[in-house]
């Protein structure tokens, strides 16, 4: 991390409502959690007397079989967030240029600025188009699947050939999944190539955003970086035992992805009544308020008990709210609160 970028740079405005007594919507977390996750939770109480096993022995596989590759790829990390940071700070230099998707998740230009490194803002529905020759100039390039805030996931496809570009210029791609369970579609640990990097979070999809707990994926000598680099111990015995859980809750995922689903095609015609909305294949919506205040939609939610995220904060968005999907009577209480029909 380069010491003068740390002493200009910010911190990123994000979701996440403190306030109990307010039915959160600007944190896009699974309001279930997989049966038997407390008793899990307690079970790793006396093992955490002692140092976890820095091998991760149970966490490792479990992950590799839930994004289905070899275990020893699995990276463990205290959210994906730390797999994005470990990975930027492997790959990047001061003076490198990285390309950033926009309107994206603000921490990826945040975690270039403190290398040193200047991100090249491209637009989401751009980037992949990106060429070779472009691609020659940057150190790395980052993709979002399912994109936060927008919601869309990647094609498959278009991503493999991208990654190809990349990897005949020299960048690594680093490719943030934090919402990709939510989906049924392939990990871009499936490309199993040098330069491409997986970042997963599990707390999103299994209700858990406390716990810290995620991974990242790579091959070859970036895994071996990424793994020499990594913390010593970098998940807590409580996140490795739960995580490894709630990975191998295969039930409780499909579940999750239909109830998600059919929540969020209703939530979306009802919010059409009043907002243009974006379709997505994530668990939340992007909401274009048009000439409304979008900092009066956000307080007549509040005052009716319910947050909902300012989108504003995000490049490119200026008449934006993002809002999760939930259950069906946490939907119902937002739809109310933003006066659309139930």
């Amino acid at each position: 991390m380069d010491p003068d970028a740390i002493r200009t740079g910010r911190r990123v405005p994000h979701g996440g409502e403190p306030d109990r007594e307010i039915l959160d919507f600007s944190a896009n977390t699974n309001p279930e959690t997989p049966d038997g996750v407390e008793e899990a939770y307690r079970d790793a109480f006396e093992a955490s007397r002692r140092y976890p096993d820095d091998d991760y022995p149970d966490y490792r596989p479990a992950a590799a079989e839930f994004v289905g590759c070899e275990p020893e790829r699995v990276i463990p990390t205290p959210g994906g967030l730390a797999a994005i940071r470990l990975t930027v700070e492997c790959s990047l230099e001061p003076g490198d240029d990285a390309l950033v998707p926009y309107p994206s998740f603000g921490e990826y230009a945040r975690e270039v600025r403190l290398q040193g490194a200047t991100p090249l803002f491209t637009h989401v529905d751009d980037l992949l188009e990106i060429r070779t020759d472009v691609l020659e100039s940057c150190a790395l390039a980052v993709v979002c699947t399912p994109n936060n805030p927008t919601g869309e996931a990647v094609d498959p496809d278009a991503l493999a050939s991208f990654a190809g570009r990349c990897g005949d210029a020299g960048t690594t791609l680093l490719v943030d999944e934090a919402f990709l369970g939510f989906t049924d579609l392939p990990s871009a640990a499936g490309l199993d190539r040098e330069h491409v990097v997986a970042a997963r979070s599990l707390t999103k999809l299994f209700g858990l955003p406390g716990l810290r707990a995620g991974f990242a994926v790579a091959t070859g000598e970036r895994r071996d970086a990424l793994e020499t680099a990594r913390r010593a111990w970098s998940l807590g015995t409580p996140a490795a035992r739960v995580g490894a859980y709630c990975l191998r809750r295969d039930a409780f995922v499909r579940e999750t992805r239909e109830r998600v689903a059919r929540e969020r095609e209703r939530m979306r015609d009802a919010l059409s009544e009043r907002f243009a909305v974006v379709p997505s294949d994530a668990p939340y919506l992007l909401c274009d308020v048009g000439d409304r205040d979008v900092s009066g939609v956000l307080e007549t939610a509040r005052e009716r008990g319910v947050a909902v995220r300012d989108a504003t904060t995000f490049r490119g968005l200026d008449s934006h709210v993002r809002v999760a999907v939930k259950d069906r009577g946490a939907n119902d209480r937002l739809l109310a609160a933003l006066e659309c029909n139930v």
